[in-house]
């Protein structure tokens, strides 16, 4: 008997996550019923969003009951399939969850070319965390050659691609990482113009030497303390994207903005993004972010821990900046 393994949520987390807030359940593999596709998970994504899923408030997106598995993306392959679209080999990404195997029905699962790129990366550079950055920037963001573009959380798997992006559609690229390494990754390895250390201290001064420009375009992943510095930069006209707030997802208060003043003087266009919202031109991501790849343009890197049972130090890692690119879990 093939057995499953699912992490579900066991109680609602109080401030910062904790390994206590989960438990792993072992069952029979299910069966596909008419119109559904058994599916074995290879690779699980974890992302920041999943926190707030474990919360009880209104969210965007149905949060996780106490007993249901976690939600998250995962990348895999067909096993056995009772849909017209789909046959056993097929690589797909689908919303399985935090578990070695599924049956969903066929429209949730997205077929994709495992041989054009490695697997993980559907789940990564050319997944969602891609698709985030390319349409924040594009129809956000909306960066003109020359502008300074400038990211917080830019050694992570939107961040990275965010930055990238913005040198190839010929703007100055900066990037907000913690540490020495993630910074010199992203100047280095990424390509970008300057990085800034927000653990180094003077965070205002070194991101004014960063950008003597000022800053047209920010995307915003981190939110609290560096939003609030980032502000003091912005140019006339600018524009922020907001995509996650990570500093203060595990905080029982949210953080109050200082200088929001600086949104009515330079009549900044803020506005917040779920990547669901562009649904309908995914194709559209997919294919430039692919293309990118392809000429070298575009790079990734991946934060990877083997087996299922690491998903929840996994998640509690990235909350707290341990992953360095694309947080995983190899799952065969």
């Amino acid at each position: 008997m093939t057995l499953n393994k699912a992490w579900t949520l066991a109680s609602h987390p109080t401030g910062w996550v904790s390994e206590e807030n989960f438990k792993l359940l072992v069952s029979p593999a299910p069966v596909p019923k008419e119109g559904e596709v058994l599916v074995k998970n290879l690779w699980l994504s974890l992302d920041p969003y999943m926190r707030g899923r474990m919360n009880q408030q209104k969210s965007y997106a149905k949060g996780v009951e106490i007993g249901e598995v976690m939600g998250g993306e995962t990348a895999g392959v067909v096993l056995e399939s009772r849909h017209a679209n789909f046959k056993p080999g097929d690589t797909v990404t689908a919303p399985s969850g935090w578990q070695l195997y599924c049956c969903l029905k066929g429209e949730l699962l997205t077929r994709v070319d495992a041989s054009k790129a490695p697997l993980s990366t559907f789940l990564g550079c050319l997944g969602m965390p891609g698709r985030t950055a390319y349409f924040g920037m594009k129809d956000i963001c909306t960066p003109m050659p020359g502008e300074t573009v400038l990211v917080s959380a830019a050694s992570g798997a939107v961040g990275s691609v965010v930055g990238q992006l913005a040198k190839a559609w010929g703007c100055r690229a900066v990037g907000i990482a913690g540490g020495e390494e993630k910074c010199n990754y992203v100047v280095k390895e990424l390509g970008f113009d300057a990085c800034v250390d927000y653990k180094a201290g003077k965070l205002f001064e070194n991101l004014k030497a960063a950008c003597p420009q000022g800053v047209d375009a920010y995307f915003e992943n981190v939110g609290g303390e560096i939003l609030d510095t980032v502000l003091r930069l912005m140019n006339l006209r600018s524009r922020i994207t907001i995509c996650g707030l990570i500093s203060e997802y595990n905080s029982p208060e949210p953080y109050g903005i200082k200088m929001f003043r600086s949104i009515l003087v330079n009549r900044i266009k803020v506005q917040g993004m779920i990547v669901f919202d562009w649904l309908e031109r995914y194709a559209e991501a997919n294919q430039a972010l692919l293309d990118l790849l392809s000429a070298g343009k575009l790079k990734y890197r991946e934060s990877v821990l083997e087996g299922i049972e690491r998903a929840p130090e996994g998640l509690i890692g990235l909350l707290k900046g341990h992953n360095f690119g694309k947080q995983l879990i190899k799952l065969a």
